[in-house]
């Protein structure tokens, strides 16, 4: 058992893990394309179905027309903080298989493998990663010229630490690095169990 950032562990797992967490405050400085390239060359290494790799990234660096095309997406109460984004990016996900054509069951699960790889190095090079679902998702779909066989994911607002003090008071509060329900909750040997 260990702690990091106030965040406990039943067993020994890597520091990483528990670093890991979504910071709202952003410094709102640019962050460079290589860095952001860097954070996408951690997602490709994800493993997928088949080895499918569904999963795509469309971005906007800040202070570009098309950042504020995808800041217009989001719901007001992530307009509070994003403005302070080096980049903004939106994870999309084949749904069938290109070799075959077949639906792809697990294309969001496989998405979200290549988020994690993505969120994981962002901690590595002190960067924050903060995934949501707050946007308009069809409207995502439309603007971004997203493929009718492309399921649209998440959205990603990547950037530089910023300071607490300097978000609205409303949300301060949800800086600190939250925990997590215990194994016992989560996991289970055989079958799910009954109420």
């Amino acid at each position: 058992m260990k702690t990091v950032n106030n965040r406990s562990t039943e067993y020994e797992i890597d520091d990483i893990f528990l670093k890991r967490h979504s910071p709202r405050a952003l410094s709102g400085e640019s962050i460079s394309k290589e860095e952001l390239m860097t954070l996408f060359d951690a997602a490709r290494w994800a493993p997928s179905s088949y080895n499918a790799q569904p999963w795509r990234f469309i971005y906007a660096l800040r202070g570009t027309k098309e950042f504020e095309v995808f800041f217009s997406l989001l719901v007001d109460f992530n307009k509070t903080w994003c403005k302070n984004a080096g980049a903004l990016a939106v994870t999309i996900s084949k749904k069938t298989f290109e070799q075959s054509g077949k639906p792809s069951v697990t294309h969001s699960f496989d998405a979200g493998a290549a988020w994690e790889n993505l969120a994981l190095q962002a901690v590595d090079m002190n960067l924050v990663a903060h995934g949501m679902e707050g946007f308009n998702y069809g409207q995502a779909k439309e603007k971004l010229g997203v493929p009718d066989d492309y399921n649209v994911e998440m959205m990603i607002a990547i950037g530089r630490h910023g300071k607490i003090k300097d978000l609205p008071e409303n949300i301060r509060a949800g800086e600190i690095p939250n925990d997590r329900k215990p194994l016992k909750d989560i996991i289970f040997e055989g079958k799910f169990p009954k109420n």
